[in-house]
């Protein structure tokens, strides 16, 4: 009998000690999920239909004196506004140093109306100018203050926005210079990380300039799927417009557009963007020199995540999980913060 009760209370014991480390868990999860910052939703009305997006704000101080602002400007993709949660971060440190942080959902995602296939490279320049329209009607807003953070294809709208919007400041992540350029060192550079001989990847890359051809001439979708190879995924029609809209950016001529100092950031380890000729290039375009401030980070890919972890689905998940402050490569957010209260001022 005495044995049985001794068995039941180890049970017990032992379940109330899982709970509290399942317990203790979530709570140091739901605590690390807490950011210090004000979340807003907003809507934003246009002749191309609604934007809908949020606006971070510090908790504190907001309505005491007017912020800066930073207008997140999204790479390639339907990316929501938060980015699937991962700009966060980033708006914390933001909010701390007293900017708000403005976001909107691409077309056709989240509230937002039509389809972001739909959009070519200046359509977004509107969108953007449209949304630094909206918020310089904001009362918490300095309408002085408001610069731009974008990451990859945005490299491609930012140079023209600041040829047509007084920007405070310009962050860029990852951007590349030419599009079909990049479309080239992205194959040659993934195919060699992968492990294919330099006779595979030239084998790729002349069939890849021969669907490039297709565009340059203007042809059809069906003439794309007609040419493509058998045991290839085809784009859809959708993403074969959108890249018929945009296959000749290049930002080479709009940065000379940049009057106020731009912050490049760049990854070593970056496989899609040629970070060499990027940084080349914004070294030889903008004017004075001493607009431009470059910092590349050892050890990381495009999205500046740790080449360690970058590619790890369980592994990012498990750092945004228990230190999402920390998923991006160390230094990241204090070069911005650096940037931000020493240059932009």
């Amino acid at each position: 009998m005495k044995q049985s009760k001794l068995k039941h209370k180890k049970s017990w014991i032992s379940l109330l000690i899982v709970t509290l480390i399942f317990g203790g868990t979530g709570l140091y999860i739901v605590a690390q999920q807490d950011y210090n910052m004000a979340l807003q939703s907003l809507e934003i009305p246009s002749a191309q239909g609604k934007l809908t997006g949020i606006l971070t704000l510090p908790k504190k101080g907001a309505d005491k004196e007017k912020l800066g602002l930073v207008l997140f400007i999204h790479g390639d993709g339907p990316i929501d506004a938060t980015h699937s949660e991962g700009y966060k971060p980033l708006w914390e440190r933001l909010a701390s140093l007293g900017y708000a942080s403005l976001s909107l959902d691409k077309r056709g995602i989240g509230g937002s109306e039509g389809n972001w296939l739909d959009q070519s490279i200046d359509d977004r320049v509107v969108e953007a100018q449209q949304a630094i329209a909206w918020a310089k009607k904001q009362p918490m807003i300095d309408g002085s203050r408001i610069g731009v953070w974008g990451a990859s294809q945005a490299g491609w709208v930012i140079p023209k926005l600041a040829g047509k919007e007084d920007l405070a400041f310009s962050i860029l992540v990852s951007p590349a210079i030419n599009w079909l350029k990049q479309g080239e060192y992205n194959t040659r550079s993934q195919m060699a990380k992968d492990g294919h001989t330099q006779q595979e990847i030239e084998a790729q890359v002349k069939y890849d300039n021969q669907i490039k051809d297709i565009l340059k001439h203007h042809g059809s979708y069906e003439e794309y799927t007609k040419h493509i190879r058998k045991d290839e995924e085809p784009m859809s029609r959708e993403r074969w417009s959108f890249v018929s809209k945009n296959f000749n950016s290049d930002a080479t001529v709009s940065l000379h557009n940049f009057k106020t100092p731009v912050l490049l950031l760049l990854g070593e380890d970056d496989v899609n963007v040629d970070i060499q000729d990027t940084e080349g290039t914004y070294r030889k375009e903008i004017h004075p020199s001493s607009l431009l401030h470059v910092k590349t980070f050892q050890h990381t890919e495009h999205s500046m995540l740790p080449t360690s972890i970058a590619g790890s689905e369980w592994k990012m998940g498990l750092r945004f999980l228990f230190a999402p402050r920390s998923i991006t490569t160390e230094g990241y957010m204090d070069e911005i913060e650096a940037f931000l209260t020493k240059v932009a001022i």
